[in-house]
């Protein structure tokens, strides 16, 4: 199910009663961006974070899109979720499934396999320390020639509802051209950006 404008703006309102100072849509069609979000410690991030997981992927669950269900089961390449400008200034987490094995450790010029699949749920925690799930961001390597546009890849956001934001291969694929004119800068690793090296886990 695709977010409606209405819905859309439900959320903006839930926001701005909620405490979060100057949520926006970026100018350039990015993601709703929180302006000022709490700065609080690893421990304290993941302590948030497990707590909470259970009902994020409840959430995203509803969707019925298959890795919104799994995602949890698969590799966390990170040790604490990390403060992500591209995604909103929202604190994000990095999984990947089996298929993609050398997600982090992928050298220039090599591509993962079709199947492939990384997922990155996300959260809030604002100024006044309130905490609110945020949208799971995912991307699926194609088989070649499925989407060249978007160099074999599929990306789809769900909301904390399970309601469908965008997927490039469908519902709402005009909502997702931000992603990939983002990841094009990583052209020479297969799109991708990794996690950054202070929070990569061995």
């Amino acid at each position: 199910m695709r977010m409606s404008q209405a819905v859309c703006s439900t959320v903006l309102a839930i926001l701005a009663v909620a405490g979060v100072n100057a949520a926006e849509i970026d100018e350039d069609g990015g993601h709703l961006k929180i302006e000022d979000p709490a700065r609080v410690g690893d421990p304290e991030r993941v302590a948030i974070y497990q707590k909470m997981r259970d009902q994020m992927v409840g959430g995203y669950a509803l969707s019925q899109y298959p890795a919104a269900k799994g995602y949890t089961k698969w590799r966390l390449y990170n040790s604490a979720p990390y403060l992500s400008a591209t995604h909103g200034n929202r604190y994000v987490n990095n999984y990947a499934n089996a298929r993609a094995g050398d997600y982090g450790s992928l050298a220039a010029g090599a591509r993962l396999p079709a199947g492939s699949v990384l997922a990155k749920d996300s959260f809030t925690i604002t100024s006044e320390d309130k905490v609110f799930p945020g949208a799971l961001f995912v991307m699926e390597k194609l088989a070649d020639g499925a989407s060249p546009d978007n160099a074999d890849w599929r990306y789809v956001m769900i909301m904390p509802d399970g309601s469908l934001f965008g997927d490039s291969m469908g519902d709402g694929a005009e909502e997702m051209v931000f992603c990939h004119a983002c990841h094009k800068v990583k052209a020479n690793k297969d799109y991708l950006y990794f996690v950054p090296k202070k929070y990569r886990r061995e």
